[in-house]
């Protein structure tokens, strides 16, 4: 692989964040500074981090790097949840969300392995 941008893990991450980005455009306008921008961040971290971990030099540095890109994926999950428990979003709107959490997280926790095997 020649770029991060080849990695399916964050390929999946990318259509993750589109869709927190377009979930979180239906949230009230209160959650602007709360529950919005929290999710958007932690997706976008996620990108982030994939990209990060496939630049670093060290295998372990690597895998740290995936390890938090899976955490976040873990606050996605939750404050989506959140977002489902107090009806700011209805579940039939998250469910490809939180289908793509699911995927970034097993494609996440292969990454690790395969890295801490080198």
């Amino acid at each position: 692989m020649k770029s991060f941008e080849d990695l399916d893990a964050w390929k999946v991450a990318m259509d993750l964040v589109e869709e927190i980005y377009a979930i979180t455009r239906t949230f009230p306008k209160e959650e602007v500074f709360g529950l919005t921008s929290q999710v958007r961040r932690a997706s976008t971290s996620i990108v982030a981090n994939i990209a990060e971990g496939f630049c670093r030099h060290t295998y372990a540095d690597k895998a740290n790097r995936y390890v938090i890109a899976r955490g976040e994926s873990g606050e996605v999950k939750t404050y989506l949840l959140v977002a489902l428990r107090l009806k700011i979003v209805p579940s039939d709107q998250l469910k490809r969300a939180f289908e793509l959490v699911e995927r970034t997280g097993k494609l996440l926790s292969g990454l690790i392995k395969s890295t801490r095997n080198l």
